[in-house]
């Protein structure tokens, strides 16, 4: 891993060099010693920590455009049907793609909920992203699969004791209404014997609430909550539809919400994300762009402006959720979430980071930084993305992002020949 120095960088409005050794940042003053491994020039380029993605469907990249214009449950059922083509090597390339993407957008970790773990893996390991890669639960109430699944889940959980470090293992509850109960409770009881993160799709739109209302006399966080499937190792995604129960069932259980803004507008299924509510209630949330099959695209700045400018709009609150806040939850919140102690730029802090290039008309005349990155650039302006302290991208250039995109072209097309036969 060596060591790197960033030379000239701005953070926090003031000049600094950073010194990094084995994926940590040491020395964070002006003035250090230039004989590390690795000497980049910061000058003109500002520091901010690395995004982290918290809800994304990472090899749904192959995905991109074929669902469009549907609500969720007939997209649901588009993408179930495409995703029964899925092989191995489909996977491998679009997650490959996903990681491309996410290095272009300043994303160093991820939490991901999809098929074929494994090969996932082995895509994210070559990336040099971090990434939380689940086993996703779904037996619809079969039993055959039931017991398919769990011991699936429990070999590879085995195998990802011998994944690298950046990569842990995950176990996910698709959602309340696609998994059976006891399921359920042996995802949770399995998780937690092993210390994993538990991920699950939580009161995604009105339809799914009212069904389970229907069904159960109770919202779906107050049944989770009562079967003790929330707390600080969750992940719920969405969470759209919360009443002021579910709101502080979330918050004081400590669970992790993430908004997938750019995702719940395009199916329609709601716009009122309870940002504040959330936040005062104690529960920590993040943000993530769900899959390409949806969002299109992987860009989380992106997707934190949406969410921003939403929040003032339907509030009629220009001061709702504010610039600093936002970063946070696109950086320090997923990073505690994944417990991986980054999302900061200080010493003892792991060296996940990007440098933002300012020299673009974007930034002049430069009166708040935050304020421009986030209102008034794209993720152009992400010069380079460093990871456990490695450079991943810089000047815009990714190693070996020619062989990923041809290789991610040519699954692209089988997989549309697949598809194109069914129909």
């Amino acid at each position: 891993m060596g060591t790197l120095l960033i030379k000239n960088v701005r953070r926090n409005g003031k000049p600094c060099d950073l010194y990094i050794k084995d994926g940590v940042i040491m020395r964070t003053e002006t003035g250090n010693p230039a004989d590390a491994d690795t000497i980049l020039d910061g000058g003109g380029m500002t520091v901010l920590p690395a995004f982290v993605n918290m809800h994304t469907h990472s090899a749904m990249t192959l995905f991109r455009g074929i669902c469009k214009d549907m609500p969720l449950k007939q997209w649901l059922d588009a993408v179930w049907k495409a995703e029964a083509l899925l092989d191995e090597d489909l996977i491998y390339w679009g997650t490959r793609l996903a990681c491309l993407e996410m290095i272009r957008n300043g994303t160093a970790a991820f939490a991901d909920m999809y098929w074929m773990p494994e090969r996932a893996a082995e895509a994210v390991g070559e990336s040099g992203l971090r990434a939380l890669l689940t086993y996703c639960l779904l037996d619809g109430g079969d039993a055959g699969k039931q017991e398919r699944q769990r011991e699936e889940c429990m070999r590879l959980y085995e195998k990802s004791l011998g994944w690298p470090s950046r990569l842990r293992f995950g176990v996910s509850v698709h959602a309340h209404y696609t998994v059976s109960e006891d399921n359920m409770l042996w995802a949770s009881d399995f998780a937690r014997q092993h210390s994993l993160l538990i991920h699950t799709h939580l009161s995604e739109t009105r339809s799914e609430n009212d069904a389970h209302m229907e069904r159960y006399g109770v919202s779906p966080v107050r049944r989770l909550y009562d079967m003790g499937l929330l707390g600080r190792d969750v992940i719920a995604a969405h969470a759209l539809w919360l009443s002021d129960q579910d709101v502080s069932l979330l918050g004081s259980s400590g669970t992790t919400v993430v908004h997938n803004v750019n995702s719940n507008l395009k199916l329609a299924s709601g716009y009122m994300f309870r940002y504040n509510e959330l936040r005062d209630a104690g529960a920590n949330v993040s943000m993530g762009t769900d899959g390409c099959g949806s969002s299109d695209n992987l860009d989380l700045r992106e997707a934190m402006k949406t969410a921003a400018l939403l929040q003032k709009g339907w509030r009629e609150d220009p001061t709702a959720f504010p610039v600093d806040e936002l970063l946070a939850a696109g950086t320090l919140n997923g990073y505690r979430a994944l417990r991986l102690g980054g999302g900061v730029i200080e010493e003892g802090r792991p060296a996940d980071l990007i440098l933002v290039d300012t020299s673009s008309e974007a930034f002049i005349p430069d009166y708040d930084f935050g304020s421009d990155f986030i209102y008034s650039a794209n993720s152009s302006c992400i010069d380079t993305l460093v990871c456990d302290g490695c450079v991943l991208m810089h000047g815009r250039k990714v190693a070996g992002e020619e062989e990923t995109l041809a290789g991610a072209r040519e699954a692209s097309e089988r997989f549309m020949r697949k598809i194109n036969s069914i129909k």
